[in-house]
C-alpha cells in the first residue's frame, strides 16, 4: 500500500492533514470525556437529596416507632411522623433517580461530543487517504507494463491541462497515436505525478 506521494511537497501536506486529523480525534475523545466528567459531576446533587431523603426518613420512622409506645395516645400522634417518613423515602428516590438520569446523560453527551465529530473527521480525512492509496498503488502497477504506460499516456490525454500536456510534447495526441515511445513514457509520466507517483 502507497500510504505518501512520491513528492516532497504533496507528501509533507499529506502528512500536515494525518498529523492534523489524529491530533483531532485525539482532541474530541478527550472533550467527549471532559464533557461526560462534567455532567457526572451533577451526580452528587442527587447523591446528597438521596442521603438526605434517607436520613429524614429514617428519623421519622425512629420518632414515630418512640411515639407509638406511649400510652394512650401513641398509635394516634405517630400519623404525621409515618407520613413524613413517607415523604423522606419519595426524597430518597428523586435523588436515586437524579443519578441514573444524570449518568445516562453524561454517557450520551460525551459520547456525542466525541462520536460526531471523529466520523466528520474520518469521512473527510480517511475516505480520500485510501482513495490515493488505491489510485497510488494502481498507477504504479500500469507503470510496470508497456501496456499500462500506454492507458497512463491516454488517460493523460484526456484527464490532464493543455499546458502540461504541451510540456510533455509539442503534437502528444498525434505522438501517442504514432506509439512514440518517449512521448508516451512522458505522458505516463503526468499521469503518475496526479496520482503522486514518480515514473521509475
Amino acid at each position: 500500500m502507497i500510504l505518501y506521494s512520491d513528492f516532497p511537497f504533496r507528501r509533507a501536506r499529506q502528512m500536515i492533514a494525518d498529523a492534523a486529523a489524529i491530533l483531532g480525534i485525539a482532541l474530541f475523545i478527550v472533550l467527549g470525556v471532559i464533557v461526560h466528567n462534567a455532567i457526572l459531576s451533577l451526580q452528587a446533587i442527587g447523591a446528597r437529596l438521596a442521603d438526605a431523603g434517607s436520613g429524614f426518613e429514617s428519623t421519622m420512622t425512629e420518632i414515630s416507632d418512640r411515639l407509638s409506645q406511649v400510652p394512650l395516645i401513641g398509635s394516634g400522634i405517630r400519623g404525621p411522623f409515618d407520613e413524613a417518613s413517607g415523604a423522606g423515602g419519595t426524597l430518597n428516590e428523586v435523588g436515586l433517580w437524579q443519578q441514573q438520569a444524570t449518568e445516562q446523560l453524561a454517557v450520551a453527551a460525551g459520547l456525542i461530543t466525541a462520536i460526531l465529530p471523529v466520523v466528520a473527521i474520518l469521512l473527510c480525512w480517511l475516505i480520500p487517504r485510501m482513495r490515493f492509496a488505491r489510485r497510488a498503488r494502481l498507477a504504479r502497477d500500469a507503470a510496470m507494463s508497456a501496456a499500462g504506460r500506454d492507458l497512463l499516456a491516454c488517460r493523460a490525454l484526456s484527464r490532464r491541462k493543455l499546458t502540461l500536456l504541451l510540456a510533455a510534447h509539442p503534437d502528444p495526441a498525434g505522438a501517442w497515436r504514432r506509439q512514440d515511445a518517449a512521448a508516451i513514457r512522458a505522458l505516463a509520466a503526468l499521469e503518475l505525478r496526479a496520482s503522486g507517483v514518480r515514473m521509475s
